[in-house]
């Protein structure tokens, strides 16, 4: 059977489950009895191992089939969980996202057993039942008498469910058990029985017919496939199976499957007097070897329903049924999507140009039409904005369980607290900023925060503390990463620039700490004094930036020796569509994110005053600094100074900068087009836009100017 095309699927839901398994294993470290917790790890474990099986990926199924038996027993109270389990879970955990990288890059779970693990998981499991065992050694002769007659009941019961006694064997598979004796390969019946609370018969039915076909072969199936198939059937069924292994083997096998309450068999003996026809208790028709194969082929809907239902079986409650009303779409179709959107506001910039210089103000119908256009647009730009919308906790989710680790391999004892992780980003962005937070945090882990002795003598509590905040602000979204660690020492950077040779002393002399605590985002440039593999290779901080600077986005370092240090990343909601002003300089046209803008002013050029040879105004009591665009983009200066300045007021972060412009177009919704290799390194163009009229308009990056 072809399980490639389930593929996506199971990739995608066992990264939710890990993730799951992740957050709720940690608070079982802090919360050890809280069986809701408990039940979620026990659930989760169960779904992947299910969807593991299904799969055909073994060793996965091994791994979560032990971490499922250690939870069960946790959970039924048998165990106790401590700090030594939860570091093997931990690794545990660490092994199937290995399998998954490994299945994401070849579609096959490798060749690695983790037996250290799994030796790990049943000594857990060993050490319960040895301690239960000098329990059952004081068993009395009596006690031993009981057992007997116990056995001979249970035998008894075991024959009254061995239904498949009672299955007619035509003359067809006689001929082929009787020519299959020949080879020592035996005929069994076997009768499985499902738990009544299973939600899904068919989908476990399936995973039983595909256990067996691993060890040999189905040659009659009661009920038929069909019915199997269909679910038209109690909650057991019957088969006449021929293998070369051991009952006991296929028995266990069997009983692997998840939700399997029972199995009994035994060896079909063709000399045994047949039980007459009317006396079968089972439903349906007797299938022959003919039928089988159908067995497999009706089967393979089974994983489709087991993979997406597995993890929503357990929880499904009594009352209304709840209807799934999300759905799975691949990036690429949303991108596709997108493409689309820009190009219909493209389209629709060019009528609202054409339709002023042609139509005028004389047709009220048309322009009535042109601005429903215009509200539409705008409307299915917004949906298509939302959909591609995703929260950033599923990005920082793994983030606790990260800190644990560091706290444990630096031995030094840390919380992390996080707020905003409902904050949501364009997915595209999300998917990209897991990297930079991660070495931010790590930074913060291991440069940051002081060791206990070091905290205890400054007055700090023993347990240091990062913070990791996310929040909207206007058109961007704002992450923080602070501590309350040593800060960054300014004087021990410039020792390690001049060390390096980054910088000379006179160079360090004339230095602000903006501009030293710039030097810690050059490659290669770290203030480690012993390499890691925490940190220390000099390999971080230039990512971070070239990472957020790639996203249109910006780092900003604020810190105070003794205290802490704060990294605040900026970064646009959407890379796509902007709400932007169209302004003139020289006599090009440029566009600039609205959302960069606070206020335009009109100045003279009387009120421009000079401060260490820069260009300042006094606006409302803030001395703001001026940037004039036609030099920095070396174009003609068309004001003479007979006129007054159009100036933006531009804001980033907390400082502001007056951007010089010589005319004024307009608000205009533009789609922003990637440069490519043409604009080279420039920062100050962040990209380019195709105007009404087929005009190509640059797109300034007011950070940048800034």
């Amino acid at each position: 059977m072809d399980v490639s095309q389930y593929l996506d699927i199971f990739i995608d839901e066992t990264k939710e489950h890990l993730q799951n398994l992740n957050t709720h294993i940690l608070e079982l470290e802090q919360d050890g009895e809280n069986m809701d917790t408990i039940n979620e790890i026990f659930r989760a474990a169960h779904s992947l191992k299910g969807m593991a099986g299904t799969m055909g990926y073994k060793r996965m199924q091994t791994l979560t089939h032990d971490m499922e038996n250690v939870f069960s027993e946790v959970r039924n109270g048998n165990i106790k969980v401590d700090s030594d389990m939860i570091d093997l879970l931990f690794k545990c955990l660490d092994a199937l996202e290995e399998y998954l990288s490994t299945i994401q890059e070849t579609a096959d779970e490798g060749t690695n057993d983790n037996e250290p693990l799994v030796k790990g998981l049943n000594d857990i499991l060993n050490a319960k039942k040895g301690e239960e065992a000098p329990k059952e050694e004081k068993k009395t002769k009596k006690s031993e008498k009981k057992s007997k007659k116990e056995d001979k009941e249970e035998k008894a019961d075991d024959d009254a469910k061995a239904k498949w006694r009672d299955i007619k064997i035509d003359d067809t598979v006689k001929t082929v058990i009787s020519e299959a004796a020949k080879n020592n390969i035996k005929a069994y019946g076997i009768t499985v029985y499902i738990q009544e609370s299973c939600l899904l018969k068919a989908a476990r039915a399936f995973l039983v017919f595909k256990a067996l076909e691993e060890l040999g072969e189905v040659v009659v199936s009661v009920p038929s496939a069909q019915d199997i198939e269909d679910e038209s059937f109690g909650f057991d069924f019957s088969v006449i199976f021929m293998s070369d292994k051991p009952l006991d083997q296929i028995i266990a096998a069997v009983k692997y499957v998840s939700e399997i309450q029972d199995a009994v068999g035994g060896e079909v003996s063709l000399d045994e007097p047949e039980k007459e026809a009317e006396e079968t208790v089972n439903e349906g028709v007797p299938a022959v070897a003919e039928d089988v194969p159908a067995a497999s082929t009706a089967s393979t809907q089974a994983p489709a329903k087991a993979a997406n239902t597995s993890a929503a079986a357990p929880d499904k409650k009594s009352g209304k049924p709840v209807v799934n009303r999300t759905v799975r779409v691949d990036i690429e179709k949303l991108d596709s999507l997108m493409n689309l959107v820009s190009e219909l506001i493209i389209s629709k910039n060019s009528l609202v140009s054409v339709a002023g210089s042609v139509v005028g103000t004389s047709n009220l119908a048309f322009n009535e039409q042109i601005e429903y256009l215009e509200s539409v647009t705008t409307n299915l730009h917004e949906s298509v904005m939302k959909v591609r919308m995703v929260p950033i906790e599923n990005t920082v989710n793994k983030f606790p369980r990260m800190i644990r680790d560091l706290s444990k391999k630096l031995d030094k004892k840390m919380e992390l607290y996080m707020t905003g992780e409902d904050t949501e980003l364009d997915r595209t962005v999300v998917d990209e900023i897991g990297d930079p937070l991660m070495h931010l945090l790590r930074n913060s882990a291991d440069h940051g925060l002081e060791s206990a002795e070091v905290r205890a003598q400054r007055g700090k509590p023993e347990v240091g503390s990062i913070f990791l905040d996310a929040y909207q602000d206007g058109n961007n979204v704002v992450i923080e990463v602070r501590d309350d660690g040593n800060g960054i020492d300014i004087e021990a950077v410039k020792n390690k620039a001049i060390e390096k040779g980054k910088i000379t002393q006179e160079m360090a002399d004339v230095m602000s700490d903006k501009e030293v605590i710039d030097l810690l985002f050059q490659p290669s440039f770290s203030t480690a004094k012993v390499v890691s593999d925490v940190s220390g290779r000099g390999v971080g901080l230039d990512v971070v930036k070239s990472k957020i600077e790639a996203l249109s986005g910006e780092i900003e370092v604020k810190t105070k020796l003794g205290e802490g240090s704060t990294f605040i990343i900026r970064l646009p909601l959407t890379l796509a569509i902007i709400q932007a002003l169209m302004v003139v300089v020289g006599n090009e046209k440029y566009a600039i994110s609205l959302g960069a803008i606070q206020t335009i002013e009109s100045i003279s050029p009387s009120d421009v005053k000079k401060v260490q040879g820069k260009e300042v105004i006094n606006l409302r009591g803030a001395v703001i600094p001026l940037v004039r665009l036609n030099r920095i983009l070396d174009l003609e200066d068309v004001n003479d100074g007979s006129r007054d300045m159009i100036v933006l007021i531009a804001k980033k972060g907390d400082r502001l900068a007056g951007l010089v412009v010589d005319e004024l177009i307009g608000q205009m919704e533009i789609v922003i087009k990637p440069m490519g290799k043409y604009a080279g390194t420039t920062k100050l163009i962040s990209g380019a836009t195709i105007l009404g009229d087929g005009e190509v308009a640059l797109i300034l990056d007011a950070n940048a100017l800034i």
